[in-house]
């Protein structure tokens, strides 16, 4: 038997909806960001990749911010790589400085000053991110 390092990160999911009042057409400024996102996501040589990271840089280099996609409103999907950054993220979301992040990168996709309503994370997904670090951690590769 022999053991094996492998990595493991965990996918958070954070809801996030806008405040009607900020936007003129919540529906078409969703829509807006979620494009934008799509197209520097997609070229890491994108011309808006500089500024879209610099946002982002609160979040620490353990955490990467995936995907974001429209549903009801919009979802956001962190890769945390370590189970510290899990328990950053929900610090900074706890305090209120993760929305202050998404809304900074919300306005800047969108080009209005947009105002986030709303950002949920589920105490249950918490944890979940949190067991499956705890249960991977303890368990070899073989």
């Amino acid at each position: 038997m022999t053991l094996q390092l492998c990595d493991v990160s965990a996918v958070v999911g954070v809801d996030a909806g806008l405040d009607e009042s900020s936007v003129d057409d919540v529906s078409q400024c969703e829509d807006r960001i979620v494009s934008q996102w799509g197209e520097v996501s997609a070229d890491a040589k994108h011309q808006l990749r500089d500024r879209v990271d610099e946002i982002l840089r609160p979040l620490g280099y353990e955490t990467r911010l995936l995907v974001i996609d429209r549903a009801k409103s919009i979802a956001l999907y962190f890769m945390c790589m370590t189970w510290l950054a899990v328990m950053r993220l929900r610090h900074q979301w706890c305090r209120g400085q993760l929305r202050i992040v998404v809304k900074s990168l919300f306005t800047f996709l969108s080009g209005a000053n947009v105002s986030v309503k709303r950002l949920t994370w589920p105490v249950d997904d918490y944890k979940r991110c949190l067991e499956f670090f705890s249960s991977s951690q303890s368990k070899p590769t073989i």
